[in-house]
């Protein structure tokens, strides 16, 4: 398959699609290995993975960059007779797509350019972040660049992997396999051949290794009495835990060694100067954010007896030793990095790990899942575009007449000793049996699709105590054990045979059907085995199921490696020790009802994102409606960062802009206040933003204040500008035939209408009486800025009971939007349309929003983003045109109200409440100097750990 890959490269893009051109190309690849003892081929397999693979795309990545001292070095000439990059493109291609290799080449080639050439004279510190997906392959990129920093000449490089022996260990088998080419051995001694190896076998370019897989394979003063380095000897690779005994040992032995060579004249420490050093972060934004809060004089110099938290500050001073050195910060969820106070440095660690350098927002490959896949993008009549995946459960937590008692088999707030019980016994609730059932089928599924030798994993995600993991543990062990003596018995199997046959025809039979509709890049629709085929599957499928608990410990690494050849069949159950960088191979159901909102930490537990190549239709999520929201949250949180971070890098904007930006938006509140370096006070901007009320407060006494304070403020515009607007558009005309729009409104209208609007108190993206200190301090400026508003009163909905505002304004259509906060809230998804925030927009105005969103879009399927042609503007660039549009004044403002049908709430509005439920949005534009004003917003910790969660 790979040399067909090969066969493949000089074909074009239409021709890498054609099923008959590709199994021309694995004829030939296969004749000419006609002499080599091969095994058995199975050619169709081997065809449909290959289809599958041409299909897949790598969109490129987007990278913002400060050049400042750096110089450029990064040429063809350069990369002559590189090693260890070339075996690992080689071993990537025998599981990827050519193509994809060829990204990730493109990729890891841009990040070592942007750090400093080794062999470069004198002292450097380049310091950057690499944003990726979840579960996306960050791990294939970091090992890719560490492969061409040793082929550059990096002679140290530090993996800093995650905070518990487990995931530490998995990393070091990861790098065995893609960097060092042999298994590590206790005594440090190269062991078994893997990996790479295969590829380039030449023991001259075998790199050195510090640390092995063992459980007690980290950094030790043992090691650190028994070997030295010198400058011309291969690459020395240190895979470490965040730990503070392991780094303070590392950085012992970094100063205390004879290649410490040269003191500083300035600080007296010593520092290396003949050993260029990489260190590579993975998980940046856990544990190395310092979260202790530093104080800086009026002109912005820091306190420089400010203590930074242990492991940050052992990160920074290992950095410091090294008069050449490089960081690489690897996430997902880069919130707190990006909080990182710009100008943080201490004389004893130096700067702090702010990516200063560069910023790279990795593009996913198009067979990624990630949530924006899973659970859709918002749009004002619910989510679009997400996939069938998701299971609703409510069982964990005992009821009465709907309502959640304090009891039930996991409360969302538990104790650590307690004992799950489900009716009054200790068993398994319903949806949790349903999950393990469901898991079952997607392995017996697979093995009828010829992905039997495949991983399959199952995820259990329901506490983060230990002992009541134990019980979790035992008690799927139990079921699992029944289940597998009934079937293997064919002793009282029939219920449990029923109960399989009943999911497979009702939930696996309909979905499938309706994914091969929406997932079209695997290549074609897949197989949909027959019960029959399941039912004879099922006993030896089964048998193969092992349940583990997962500590954190290097033995719970899960032994995938161990079972390459068979496939590993495992559930397994853990808590936090799960939810951080450790691989689940093949996973395909989970169940999950942890209950944080904190965005960073909710977006890591969420295991499930990946890639599931020929059996994404089997895959199934259990979960809460309450965390399918909150995932629906971070898709959109995700989606707008990532759309902020494209406008401004094709601007030309530096990191420490962003950061500066993203530090003061209201819809980034996505992490903890303590990893955002300011515990007390939140700084916000809203320039450039669209702001809009999602939940609202149903009592009778602040929906009659709502309605009023809108009504007030339509009696004070008095006759509307125009009636019905209607404006041209490229494809068709827009019209909005039963709204309104007041134009060049004073913004004192506006201030009082925000004044007496109630919106929900605590810390949201929403605050009236936030959103009216920013226009007041905006409109302070000189000049002056949002002095000027448009407002427009939306009502395009179903036709209800007439409702007169003032001046002969009478509603008589409310837009409808469906509650999802049940009985006790009034919450949606999503006001605004993004059609409406140009309902003030003539022509040229909104072409303009329109080529600039051409310019800046990416096709990227991971964020749910094709390639059809645009026909309307994003409404980023929509509010980057309302400053564009307003020349010589100050950019207008949009007020959109939106007057909401009440059964649209249900039973969230008191009884016989039958007016609007007055709702609003704003859109903000660009303005300049607007970045720089904040309003500050003080933290109510109790309020957010009630909403969010403590921050783990």
């Amino acid at each position: 398959m790979s040399i067909a890959q090969t066969l493949m490269r000089g074909e074009s893009d239409e021709n890498k699609s054609k099923v008959v051109l590709i199994a021309e190309k694995l004829k030939l690849s296969m004749s000419l290995l006609a002499k080599a003892e091969l095994k058995e081929v199975d050619f169709d397999a081997a065809l449909a993975e290959l289809v599958r693979r041409m299909s897949h795309f790598m969109p490129a990545d987007t990278t913002m960059k400060d050049n400042t001292g750096h110089v450029d070095w990064l040429t063809p000439e350069r990369k002559a007779g590189w090693r260890y990059w070339e075996r690992l493109a080689r071993h990537l291609e025998r599981k990827l797509a050519s193509t994809v290799v060829d990204q990730l080449d493109k990729s890891t080639d841009e990040i070592l350019e942007l750090l400093e050439d080794p062999k470069r004279e004198g002292s450097w510190d380049r310091r950057g972040l690499v944003v990726g997906h979840v579960q996306s392959g960050k791990t294939s990129s970091y090992s890719a660049l560490i492969c061409k920093a040793a082929d550059a000449g990096y002679k140290i490089i530090i993996v800093l992997a995650g905070l518990h022996n487990n995931l530490r260990s998995q990393t070091q088998i990861r790098l065995e396999e893609a960097f060092l080419g042999y298994e590590t051995s206790p005594n440090r001694e190269p062991g078994k051949p893997i990996g790479v190896y295969w590829e380039d076998s030449d023991p001259t370019i075998h790199p050195h290794c510090a640390t092995t897989r063992e459980e007690g394979g980290d950094f030790n003063t043992a090691i650190a009495k028994h070997f030295a380095i010198s400058p011309e000897e291969r690459p020395w690779l240190f895979v470490v835990k965040k730990n503070k005994t392991v780094l303070g040992r590392l950085l012992k032995w970094i100063q205390g060694h004879h290649v410490s060579n040269t003191t500083d004249p300035v600080t007296g420490r010593r520092i290396v100067t003949n050993l260029p050093l990489l260190v590579i972060d993975d998980e940046a934004d856990h544990a190395s954010v310092d979260t202790g809060e530093q104080l800086f004089s009026a002109d912005g110099v820091p306190d420089d007896d400010h203590q930074p938290k242990a492991i940050n500050g052992l990160i920074r001073k290992i950095l410091y030793s090294f008069s050449k050195s490089a960081y690489v910060g690897y996430t997902a969820t880069p919130f707190a990095n990006i909080f990182i106070h710009r100008r943080n440095e201490t004389k004893d660690e130096g700067p702090d790990l702010f990516p200063q350098s560069f910023i790279k927002n990795l593009s996913a490959p198009s067979n990624y899942v990630g949530p924006a896949r899973v659970f859709g993008l918002k749009g004002p009549n619910g989510r679009v575009g997400g996939l069938p995946l998701a299971r609703d459960i409510s069982d964990q937590v005992d009821k009465l007449d709907g309502k959640p008692l304090a009891t039930g088999w996991m409360l969302p707030k538990h104790k650590k000793d307690h004992i799950p019980v489900y009716a009054g016994q200790e068993i398994l609730p319903p949806s949790l049996r349903e999950a393990i059932e469901s898991f079952v089928l997607a392995c017996v599924a697979r093995a009828c699709r010829g992905q039997g030798a495949e991983h399959s994993s199952m995820l259990i995600h329901v506490t983060r105590y230990n002992r009541v993991q134990l019980e979790v543990h035992r008690q799927v062990e139990e079921y699992v054990k029944r289940m597998k003596q009934r079937i293997s018995r064919r002793v009282d199997h029939e219920a449990t045979l029923a109960s399989y046959k009943r999911l497979w025809d009702d939930d696996f039979v309909p979905t499938c059907e309706a994914m091969a509709q929406v997932v079209q890049e695997d290549g074609g629709p897949q197989k949909i085995p027959s019960w029959d085929e399941i039912a004879e599957q099922l006993p030896k499928t089964l048998a193969e199921i092992h349940i583990r608990k997962i500590t954190g410990t290097a033995k719970d690494t899960l032994d995938y490696f161990e079972n390459k050849d068979k496939g590993l069949k495992v559930i397994a159950i853990g808590g936090e020790k799960l939810s951080r960088g450790l691989t689940l191979e093949g996973l395909c159901s989970s169940y999950f009802v942890r209950t944080t909102k904190m965005y960073d930490t909710l977006m890591q537990m969420g295991r499930w994102f990946g890639y599931r190549p020929g059996y994404i239709d089997l895959c199934r999520l259990y979960t809460t409606q309450e965390l399918v929201d909150w995932f629906g949250h971070i898709a959109d949180a995700s989606e707008e960062l990532r759309e902020e971070f494209d406008t401004m890098a094709a601007q030309g904007a530096k990191p420490s802009e962003y950061g500066l930006r993203v530090e003061s938006h209201p819809v980034m509140l996505v992490t903890s206040p303590l990893k955002m370096r300011t515990a007390r006070t939140l700084k916000l901007s809203y320039s450039g933003s669209l702001a809009q009320t999602i939940t609202f407060l149903t009592d009778e006494e602040t929906l009659e204040g709502n309605l009023d304070a809108a009504k007030a403020l339509v009696a004070q515009m008095g006759k509307p500008t125009e009636e019905h607007p209607a404006r041209k558009r490229d494809q068709k005309a827009e019209s909005w035939k039963r709204s309104l729009l007041w134009k060049d409104v004073g913004s004192d209208a506006v201030l009082e209408f925000l004044r007496s609007y109630k919106t929900v108190p605590g810390l949201s993206r929403i605050n009236s009486s936030i959103i009216t200190e920013f226009i007041e301090k905006m409109n302070s400026l000189q000049p002056a800025h949002l002095t000027r508003w448009n407002i427009a009163l939306l009502a395009e909905g179903p036709a209800g009971k007439p409702f007169a505002f003032a001046n002969d304004v009478v509603v008589s259509t409310f837009p409808g939007r469906i509650n999802t906060g049940g009985k006790d809230a009034y919450r949606i998804g999503v006001l605004t349309d993004p059609a409406d925030e140009a309902i003030d927009f003539e022509y040229e105005q909104w072409k303009a929003a329109l080529e600039k969103t051409k310019e800046t879009w990416k096709v990227d399927p991971a964020r749910n983003r094709s390639e059809k042609e645009h026909e309307a503007p994003s409404g980023k660039q929509i509010r980057n045109a309302r400053m564009a549009g307003a020349v010589g004044l100050p950019a207008p403002g949009l007020l959109m109200l939106y007057p909401l049908a009440p059964s649209g709430a249900g039973e969230a509005v008191p009884e016989g409440w039958d007016r609007p439920i007055m709702a609003f949005a704003i859109s903000f534009p660009s303005t300049e100097g607007g970045d720089g004003v904040k309003v500050e917003y003080k933290v109510d910790h109790l309020y957010w750990e009630k909403e969010y969660g403590a921050s783990e």
